[in-house]
């Protein structure tokens, strides 16, 4: 059988196969709620055969969302709404399929516009709202300047990724991703380019991975049934930003914490990044490096299309899995075509068993 279909322990469960769909925002909310539209695609991923399903970057706040069409997770209506989305989607799964949602900040890096609308930032009279991030430093020139964030901001914060993972939990989730990449929130307390603090949650190295630190311990107080796993980037591809050696370091304190697992990918910090041309090659050689150093369950994206290139990262221990996004959006029958490229069963969806 290929590695890619061979079950995977991770934390407190075992997923059936080491295919994962990542989180990825489709803009279809409003005030934080999402609609029809939404569950009918998060349903087409469930039946997809994929051994996990991560729901997308899920706003722990109002004034975390990226744009206002973004998911939220802090009020009773957005709660009833994941009921029912989890509810649909164990519908049409696979019984061993496992569900996380991702919850996030947006920090400096929020009220955006729809980007099916346009680009840029809301002004207040457009539904827009004020941003706070480490410390006052923008994400372009032209994007408003955020407020550093006061110890008093931190902790409400927390306390807001606690209660969410806790909504979660209630739910039907089987665990939580945490958004620790690409430019947002915990990502910028992580990097030296927008973390200018010379408090206890910046100025070293391990100042900065406090509060990536401090997620998870909320997360895990307001969820502790879930397993947690933690999506990072591993470079910032700028000159003075966060690289691999911090990486590795943030690997091995969140192992030390519990996380289960830690999906690898890179940037997003800011526009002037200069990454390299083939994504795949750098995260997969990122998440090598975690696994081997650390120990830690690695997840791996970007760029992987192919069936014999998703076995081949496992063959070659660069990860213990792989996320496939837009390829799966684009064909959602990827798991199955996969399964029979490679010569392995795969469990049938409940609807498919049927009949």
């Amino acid at each position: 059988m290929a590695l890619l279909f061979t079950p995977l322990k991770m934390g407190a469960q075992t997923l059936p196969n080491r295919i994962c769909v990542p989180p990825m925002c489709r803009c279809l909310a409003r005030e934080g709620v999402g609609s029809d539209e939404l569950i009918s695609h998060y349903e087409t991923l469930a039946a997809s055969g994929a051994g996990l399903v991560v729901v997308e970057a899920t706003a722990v706040r109002a004034d975390g969302r990226i744009t206002t069409r973004c998911l939220g997770l802090y009020n009773d209506e957005q709660e009833a709404f994941f009921k029912k989305l989890v509810k649909a989607c164990r519908a049409v799964a696979s019984t061993d399929t496992k569900f996380f949602l991702q919850l996030s900040h947006c920090g400096r890096k929020g009220s955006r516009k729809d980007p099916k609308t346009g680009h840029g930032t809301l002004l207040p009279e457009e539904g827009g709202f004020a941003l706070m991030a480490p410390s006052a430093v923008a994400y372009t020139a032209q994007a408003p300047m955020p407020r550093e964030m006061t110890e008093a901001d931190i902790a409400e914060v927390l306390q807001a990724f606690e209660e969410a993972a806790r909504r979660a939990a209630r739910v039907g989730f089987d665990g939580i991703q945490i958004h620790a990449a690409h430019g947002y929130l915990v990502h910028q307390f992580l990097s030296p380019v927008t973390n200018h603090r010379t408090d206890a949650w910046g100025g070293t190295t391990q100042n900065r991975l406090r509060f990536a630190q401090e997620v998870v311990k909320a997360v895990q107080k307001g969820a502790p049934g879930l397993d947690v796993m933690v999506r990072l980037s591993a470079s910032d591809w700028i000159e003075g930003g966060a690289d691999e050696e911090q990486a590795l370091a943030l690997a091995s304190s969140l192992a030390e914490l519990g996380v289960c697992a830690v999906d690898v990918s890179s940037g997003g910090i800011d526009p002037a990044q200069q990454p390299p041309a083939s994504l795949t090659v750098a995260h997969t050689t990122f998440s090598h490096h975690i696994k081997e150093k650390v120990g830690i369950v690695t997840f791996t994206s970007g760029g992987i299309v192919e069936p014999l290139q998703a076995e081949e990262i496992l063959r070659t221990q660069d990860a213990d899995a792989v996320c496939i996004g837009r390829e799966m959006v684009k064909n959602p029958s990827w798991v199955w075509a996969a399964a029979q490229s490679l010569g392995s069963p795969v469990q049938t969806p409940v609807f498919v068993a049927a009949f």
